[in-house]
This record gives C-alpha cells, sequence and structure tokens, in this order.
C-alpha cells in the first residue's frame, strides 16, 4: 500500500499541473507590424483576457515572409498555452497556396482556439488620379497600361489586386511593402496610386481626404463608409476573397488549456467595450469553437489555392 501511495505521488509531482493555468504572462505572436490591423486587436481583445485571468497577455510582433515568420516561430514554440498566434489568412490560407513547399501545415502543425473574426478592406487610391469609382478606375487602367502602381502590405492585398487585374483584364505595376502602415506615406504623396487597404489604416486618411475610397469588399456596405459601393454593387460579384483572423497555438496543446482558452477569448469578444473598439475598426467578430475554426481554416486553403488559380498566380 505504502508503494502505491509513493507512485501516486510521483506521478502527481511529474504531471504538468494545467489546473493552475496561467500562471505566468501569455505571449500573441502577431504577424505584423505595430499599428496594423492584426496588432490593433491583438492588443484590445488581450488586454481584456489579461484583466480577466490576472496575467499579462503580451503582443509580440513578428512581421515578414507574409506571416511565415510568426507562424513558423508558434508552431515551434512549447504547445503549453503561452504562446499563441493571431493568424490571419496571410500565413494560413495564402502561404500555403502560394508556395511549393510551405514551411509547416496549417491544420497539422497548429492547434486552434477561436475564430476571432474578418476584416473590412476598401480599394483606396490618392486623390490625384482623375478617377471617383472603381468602374472608372478600369477604364483609366485600360487606356493606360502598366502606368498605375498598387501597393500592397500583405497578402490579402496581393491576392485582391491579382484577382480584380485578372477580372478586370487590366494591367498594374506591384509594389510591395513588408507591412501596410508603411504604404501610407506613399500612398498619399502620390508615389504608389492604389491599394487594398484594411480599415485600421486608410480610414484617418480617407477622413481627412488624403485618401479616395472606391469600393468594399464586404458583401454589404460598412458603416464607417455607408456611401462607398460593395465591389459587387460596382460591378464584380465574383470576387471573393475573406479576410479573416484566428487565433491558435502549437500543434499538441492540452485540451484543457484550449478549452479554457476559448473560454476567456470567447467572454472577452462579447464584452461591451471590446465590441465597441471593434467596430470603430469595423472588425467583425465571429468568435467559434476550435473545430468551427479548424473546418474553416480548411474550407479556406481550398477557396485561396482555387482563386489564385483562377487569378494566373502559380506557385513558387
Amino acid at each position: 500500500m505504502k508503494r502505491y501511495l509513493v507512485l501516486a505521488a510521483a506521478l502527481a509531482f511529474a504531471a504538468p499541473s494545467f489546473a493552475q493555468y496561467p500562471n505566468k504572462p501569455i505571449r500573441i505572436v502577431v504577424p505584423f507590424g505595430a499599428g496594423s490591423a492584426t496588432d490593433l486587436i491583438s492588443r484590445v481583445i488581450g488586454g481584456s483576457v489579461s484583466a480577466a485571468i490576472g496575467q499579462p497577455v503580451i503582443v509580440d510582433n513578428k512581421a515578414g515572409a507574409d506571416g511565415a515568420i510568426a507562424a513558423t516561430e508558434v508552431m515551434k514554440a512549447a504547445p503549453d498555452g503561452y504562446t499563441l498566434l493571431m493568424a490571419t489568412n496571410s500565413p494560413m490560407s495564402v502561404v500555403p497556396a502560394m508556395k511549393k513547399s510551405p514551411p509547416y501545415d496549417p491544420v497539422a502543425d497548429f492547434t486552434p482556439i477561436t475564430d476571432i473574426g474578418r476584416y473590412t478592406f476598401f480599394v483606396v487610391i490618392n486623390p490625384g488620379l482623375p478617377v471617383k469609382t472603381l468602374p472608372e478606375l478600369v477604364q483609366y487602367a485600360k487606356a493606360n497600361p502598366g502606368k498605375i502602381n498598387y501597393a500592397t502590405g500583405n497578402t490579402t492585398g496581393i491576392v485582391s489586386s491579382a484577382l480584380l487585374a485578372s477580372l478586370a483584364k487590366i494591367e498594374m505595376v506591384h509594389v510591395p511593402y513588408k507591412t501596410e502602415p508603411l504604404v501610407m506615406p506613399d500612398l498619399v504623396g502620390g508615389r504608389v496610386h492604389m491599394m487594398f487597404a484594411s480599415s485600421t489604416t486608410s480610414m484617418p486618411l480617407i477622413r481627412d481626404g488624403k485618401l479616395r475610397a472606391l469600393v468594399t469588399t464586404l458583401p454589404r456596405r460598412s458603416h464607417l463608409l455607408p456611401d462607398v459601393p460593395t465591389i459587387a454593387e460596382a460591378g464584380f460579384p465574383t470576387f471573393s476573397i475573406i479576410s479573416w483572423a484566428g487565433l491558435f497555438g502549437p500543434a499538441r496543446m492540452p485540451r484543457e488549456v484550449v478549452a479554457q482558452l476559448n473560454r476567456e477569448f470567447v467572454a472577452a469578444m462579447g464584452r461591451p467595450d471590446v465590441q465597441a473598439a471593434m467596430e470603430r475598426q469595423a472588425f467583425a467578430l465571429s468568435p467559434s469553437s476550435p473545430e468551427q475554426l479548424a473546418a474553416f481554416v480548411k474550407e479556406q486553403m481550398e477557396s485561396y489555392r482555387s482563386t489564385l488559380r483562377a487569378a494566373g498566380v502559380e506557385p513558387e
């Protein structure tokens, strides 16, 4: 009997105590720079979770390689719930579709925790461009092939621009940037002419008249700019790019930790202050179960792959 008690005590000591999780800071790795839409969303929701659990939730920006740098770092982290990824369609949908040898598998190498939501994107232009609508932009591009420079600060911009050019049959020159905020001075200054931009980075400049919004990529008009039509209303009903965010950890995380993280982040997204902050960013929250997020990731991988092939973009 004594031997069994000793063995039980040893096993109890050796087993990780997830009942006390979390007992140290949680790090959310963000695949874009400070000031980006994903950075701001992570800080608002992470701050609410931090207040609830009594532990710091730290945002760690790891921009570059279309989000693959951040995703790879989290993939290699210990699966203990203290290193998480605020992923977007960039690392989880586009990178696997655009790379012949992706650095990770979005399904096998990560643990889904909860869907976070959907971004609002606008097609914005420098006001010096002599157009006021998307059809006028298309006509101008056709009359001036190769003379419009379009900027991108993320893979949503890359894929969206490629799809628009394919649907409209226009030629434009791609000017890539590491992250969206870096584009804005050049877009306002007229060194680049247009881009698909998130509401977070573009709205202050639109309101100040420094940028002009032509359409939103949402299925419905944004409450931020109700006079701006949807891209479907502007003549492109088959445009199908979804820009999303979801929370993940490394593969093989303990179920108890996943369940607790899901509860805490879903609860945070239900709080009025968080919802108000997200509404100001035109970010639509969509909390989910881990299983729902896993199914969504698989669906989006196939959707982006087929969209890229239709736009003539082949894996590199």
